[in-house]
């Protein structure tokens, strides 16, 4: 393993065709969403261009369209390094995805199907299974499915391109507080389809709230246990 640090299997294989530059900062991106790469990870060119079978430049151009992102730090002489979040900048992106979930939640409240409501229960099944075989990743990645598809039938596009925008970020955040939501989660998510298929909308909206803010409080109560811990 290099020092880099990424564990065997992480790293996703570049599809083509498609620009290069365009394939390694897609992957770089999904390492550090998924936190392969780790928040004030040391990220050196040449070892990320080895992993990835690619040349440094693709990597170098990568870095700094991260950078602009806010996704990886660029320090004077020391290089570059995975953006560590700090606690308001969590804060600001979960509040704001609170907002855009709960009217998502009523929209889909208001649009409710019976094949949409199974497509929901379907969604909290697999993630149900992967709490149950403590597979984080899995369970990060049901979860964002669920809310994708809360979005989907909430049938606006504009609330959806927007949620878009935030939703990458909500899975780094959401990433180290899977586990300590474990079950609970779903079943919020549970109780989110059950408002749905009644077409509560008022409930939809109470419970979404309330699921925000509950995933919202974990990641601030790990951040203090960290900072504590420290």
């Amino acid at each position: 393993m290099l020092s880099t640090g990424l564990p065997q299997g992480t790293v996703p294989k570049l599809e083509r065709p498609g620009p290069l530059r365009e394939r390694v900062y897609d992957a770089l991106l999904e390492l550090i969403t998924s936190r392969a790469l780790r928040p004030g990870q040391h990220l050196v060119e040449t070892e990320l261009a080895g992993h990835l079978g690619v040349s440094r430049q693709p990597v170098r151009e990568a870095l700094q369209r991260l950078s602009t992102e806010g996704w990886v730090d660029l320090r004077p002489a020391q290089g570059a390094f995975v953006h560590e979040p700090t606690e308001e900048e969590a804060d600001q992106l979960l509040v704001v995805r609170a907002l855009l979930e709960t009217e998502a939640a009523r929209l889909a409240a208001g649009n409710a199907s019976g094949r949409g409501i199974q497509r929901l229960k379907d969604l909290c099944a697999v993630g149900e299974d992967a709490v149950r075989e403590d597979d984080v990743d899995a369970v990060v990645a049901a979860n964002a499915a669920f809310h994708a598809e809360v979005m989907s039938q909430a049938g606006n596009a504009v609330l959806a391109e927007l949620a878009a925008q935030v939703d990458q970020r909500v899975r780094w955040y959401y990433t180290p507080v899977a586990r300590s939501r474990g079950m609970q989660s779903w079943e919020e998510h549970r109780e989110l389809i059950d408002a749905v298929a009644s077409q509560d909308e008022a409930a939809a909206t109470r419970i979404m709230r309330a699921h925000t803010e509950h995933t919202r409080a974990s990641y601030h109560e790990r951040a203090d246990r960290a900072e504590a811990d420290a």
